[in-house]
């Protein structure tokens, strides 16, 4: 499986305003600087957990269907937006939504889609990229329901990068808080894949 980025957000889960109260800035000298470890924040998190915060679109590539469930690979699934593949003649087909289900409650956490309980996939054409599933993920088209743990990993993480900003320190000492509590914040969130 490969997943391709289609949507980027349109928005990030950490707002400037937030960030710069986090750190006690009140100018706007460092807006720019902050914009930029607010997204990689916000990418760290979702590398570390599985998950996607603000609402996207991506698409998952597979050689051909699976003996059973489609994996998506990302978490939370809003909604499939299209199953499409090669049929053995070459031709791109859409399935029809009735032709499959989502879970996007899945135990592990990521999306999967299942043939409908009465079908089957359909046979592809012996070609690399013959399916292509093209769904929506997130927790909504902005910061309000992106889970308080995870804002508060990232707003951590970009007061480190703020504090610290080359890859090495030296002329005092750094302390790292006990028990990893900065990454524990994650693990309620990580997604489990088979």
């Amino acid at each position: 499986m490969a997943l391709r980025l289609i949507t980027a957000p349109a928005t990030q889960p950490i707002t400037l305003a937030a960030a710069k109260l986090h750190l006690k800035i009140d100018d706007a000298a460092e807006d720019t600087w902050l914009q930029a470890a607010i997204e990689s924040a916000s990418l760290a998190a979702e590398h570390e957990t599985g998950r996607r915060w603000i609402t996207q679109t991506w698409e998952a590539i597979y050689d051909a269907f699976p003996a059973g469930a489609i994996e998506l690979g990302l978490s939370p699934v809003q909604e499939v937006v299209s199953v499409k593949y090669l049929s053995q003649a070459g031709t791109e087909q859409t399935l029809a939504t009735e032709a499959y289900v989502l879970d996007a409650d899945h135990a592990l956490g990521v999306g999967y889609v299942l043939p409908a309980s009465s079908g089957a996939w359909p046979a592809t054409a012996a070609s690399a990229n013959a399916v292509r599933v093209r769904f929506t993920v997130g927790y909504g088209a902005d910061a309000t329901a992106v889970p308080a743990q995870a804002r508060q990993w990232m707003l951590m993480h970009i007061g480190t990068a703020c504090r610290m900003r080359e890859s090495m320190a030296a002329g005092f000492t750094v302390t790292e808080l006990p028990n990893r509590y900065h990454d524990a914040l994650l693990d309620g969130l990580r997604v489990y894949r088979l």
